[in-house]
């Protein structure tokens, strides 16, 4: 049995009288141990699946119309409230996008780690602020015993993410999701946070959904990843299989749009246009407004994802 098994996801927003649908229909899964990417622009429903996954969907506006996400069995979108606290922060962690608004900026590093292990474990004084210590020194943070002392305006936006990190990581959970963990960092710190990443990986055992735009980011840190497209999943593969063989047009163009060093002064890729607003939702296949291959029958009957190969490589596009 996967960790985490989402089935045929679908979450709207009301709004003035216009209903967003954030996501469409989103299904993946994700084993024990296992990486797995979320990748696509802006406005495709990432944050909106990862919120799913946490519970913390605002109710309202927001309501999952249906679809089903299993957490060991367990269905989260059934829980109780009291369950869900029971389950944030202890078997399914959350580092957000901004640590900067992530953080509470009237409160201490040391006083936001410690409500994290109350909240879920007994623990003396003294064993709460060791493992404090030792997470922070794990995710790279020199000094740890004075950054305990700081202020969320006082570390780098580096520190900040690296704190966050910690925070998600105090009570061993077994599923750790990073919404766009090095946006805003510069590319240094990303790569070290990469790095941090890795490292929980390959040392703790733990799951993560990995959430990003940036191709670059999954080749180095995913084993499957899945394309998502205006709250629909558009192609899943195992990480080497899609790079080495995309099969949807928007994939391609995602990996097309990757910076070459190689093409000194070329002009980079570029797919045309945006993604559509989600309360006008085009008809057919959401991807058809900018489809460099677009025949008449993508304008009107939206393509079913499918597998096409045996190794697990699923595609939503009528051109296969």
């Amino acid at each position: 049995m996967a960790l985490l098994s989402i089935e045929s996801l679908k979450v709207y927003f009301f709004l003035d009288q216009k209903v967003i649908k954030a996501v469409e229909d989103v299904s993946l899964t994700i084993d024990r141990a296992e990486t797995v990417a979320l990748v696509g622009e802006s406005g495709c429903g990432k944050s909106v699946t990862a919120l799913s996954i946490m519970g913390l969907i605002p109710q309202p506006p927001g309501k999952i119309i249906s679809g089903n996400i299993l957490f060991e069995g367990r269905d989260i979108i059934k829980m109780y409230q009291k369950e869900l606290q029971d389950l944030r922060g202890k078997e399914i962690a959350m580092v957000f996008q901004e640590p900067m608004t992530s953080l509470n900026p009237v409160l201490s590093i040391e006083d936001q780690m410690k409500e994290v292990i109350k909240a879920h474990e007994a623990l003396s004084e003294k064993e709460i602020y060791q493992r404090c210590i030792e997470m922070l020194d794990y995710v790279g943070i020199d000094s740890p015993e004075q950054r305990l002392k700081s202020y969320p305006h006082q570390l780098s936006g580096g520190q900040r993410q690296r704190v966050m990190i910690a925070m998600a990581l105090l009570c061993s959970p077994k599923l750790l999701i990073a919404d766009e963990p090095t946006t805003a960092l510069d590319v240094t710190v990303q790569a070290q946070i990469m790095g941090v990443f890795k490292r929980i990986q390959q040392s703790k055992n733990m799951s993560i959904l990995y959430i990003t735009h940036d191709l670059r980011v999954v080749y180095a840190i995913a084993d499957r990843v899945y394309v998502m497209y205006l709250g629909m999943v558009v192609e899943s593969a195992k990480k080497d299989e899609l790079f080495k063989d995309p099969m949807h047009p928007y994939t391609k163009g995602l990996l097309n749009s990757i910076p070459d060093p190689k093409r000194h002064n070329k002009r980079l890729n570029s797919i045309p246009g945006v993604v559509p607003d989600p309360s006008k939702r085009p008809s057919g296949c959401p991807f058809h407004t900018r489809c460099p291959f677009c025949k008449e029958i993508c304008k009107i009957t939206n393509p079913e994802l499918i597998d096409i190969k045996d190794n697990g490589h699923k595609v939503r596009c009528h051109l296969i």
